[in-house]
């Protein structure tokens, strides 16, 4: 099995009938700017299918002869420098790198490379930043594995590692949740866990690893007790607003593991309030004079996720600290307005029993407005604008089969 990124990676520039590992005639296939990944409605094992479309306000859209098949399932997908990156989650097993471009609004495939599986990626400057992070203590040393991949020549740039106890420094490995580009360095929120094990005895704090780029030198780790944990497993839970500011939500999801007879039941540990703290621009510390108690501000619910959208507000997912669950995903859309300290829930949307699952890559122009995918329990789905404005959802584009999984923006080349 390979366990390293072959260190020289060949861009593979598409000529015509290069396709994904599924070829559909083109002359059915719907163009455009944006881009909607989709799973068949099947039972177990269905890939992606990547499908241009030319709005997401109106019309509807098919898989059925349509779109380019992803190989293997467990897809996340980003854009960034013009380029369409779909990651493969292997579960353990080797993952992969596909980047696209758009050409004459069909996504057109450049490279296609095996990873490592990876825990958390993101755009960093020129490069894609990837990151595994282990679950066991290594006595001779348990290291983060990082590769930045460049978006200009798809190769990669640098590769190293990091030390993955440092950054807790409490005995236990720090898992980054996610990744972010703040200035010029990167924020690396985790949460601690125990030797081959989520549980923690240190979940009731909240950490940020702060590393240079390109360098990845860890310069130092901020903590606050106010909340727990930033964000959840594979959930960026940091958002950067205009003025630099960085806002971070803990969804007070922290956990351990009963054994109750032969059975391991996940028990929530969190006594503290799901909310909302923030790191001044320039700053490098929690800012004590700003603190965000979301869930006395919304009658009780709390994030799952959220895209920033522009003028300090946020589009959240939310689900009620009754259902609270360490990977329950809210169903219900939310405006979170962080310099006001409000919560208002979206109107406009299909009833909650209704809704099997939202997307959790979603696109937005910045200009106060969403698109997610929300996907029903009838089947197939519709992508929605969300108006932060006026906390509003209006139906656009269908789906006419299959689960929406991203909603994406790429400009034609």
């Amino acid at each position: 099995m390979k366990s390293r990124i072959t260190k020289a990676i060949v861009a593979l520039v598409v000529v015509a009938g290069f396709s994904a590992c599924k070829k559909n005639d083109s002359s059915n296939l719907t163009k455009g700017e944006y881009i909607l990944t989709l799973t068949p409605i099947a039972s177990t094992g269905v890939a992606d299918y990547l499908v241009n479309v030319p709005s997401l306000n109106e019309g509807s859209v098919t898989t059925q002869g349509n779109g380019q098949e992803q190989d293997g399932t467990y897809r996340y997908y980003l854009t960034h420098k013009g380029k369409f990156f779909s990651m493969l989650y292997g579960q353990g097993n080797p993952g992969a790198v596909t980047a696209y471009n758009n050409q004459n609004g069909l996504l057109t495939k450049l490279t296609n490379f095996q990873t490592e599986t990876v825990q958390a990626f993101a755009p960093v400057s020129d490069d894609i930043l990837l990151t595994k992070i282990p679950r066991t203590i290594n006595p001779a040393g348990t290291l983060i594995p990082y590769y930045q991949v460049s978006t200009n020549s798809l190769q990669i740039a640098k590769e190293g590692t990091l030390d993955a106890m440092a950054p807790g420094n409490n005995g236990e490995i720090a898992h980054f949740s996610w990744l972010q580009q703040v200035g010029d360095k990167v924020f690396a929120p985790f949460f601690p866990i125990k030797n081959g094990s989520f549980d923690s005895d240190h979940h009731d704090q909240a950490y940020i690893a702060v590393y240079s780029y390109p360098g990845m030198a860890l310069e130092k780790t901020i903590r606050d007790d106010r909340t727990s944990f930033i964000g959840r497993y594979f959930v960026n839970g940091l958002g950067v607003v205009e003025n630099g500011d960085v806002y971070a939500f803990s969804a007070s999801v922290s956990s351990t593991t009963d054994l109750i007879g032969e059975t391991k039941v996940k028990r929530l540990t969190d006594t503290k309030p799901a909310a909302i703290t923030r790191v001044l621009s320039g700053t490098t510390e929690f800012d004590q004079n700003y603190y965000f108690n979301v869930e006395a501000a919304s009658g009780n619910y709390y994030v799952t996720n959220w895209i920033y959208v522009g003028g300090n507000k946020f589009v959240a997912h939310v689900l009620p600290k009754a259902e609270k669950g360490a990977y329950a995903a809210g169903k219900e859309l939310a405006i979170v307005d962080v310099s006001a300290k409000t919560v208002t829930m979206v109107t406009g949307m299909p009833g909650k029993a209704s809704i099997s699952s939202l997307s959790v890559n979603n696109f937005t122009p910045k200009d106060g407005t969403a698109y997610i995918g929300v996907n029903l329990t009838t089947g197939g789905g519709y992508v929605y604008k969300i108006n932060a404005g006026n906390a509003t959802a209006t139906q656009g584009i269908k789906v006419e089969s299959g689960t929406i999984t991203a909603v994406q923006y790429l400009a034609n080349q």
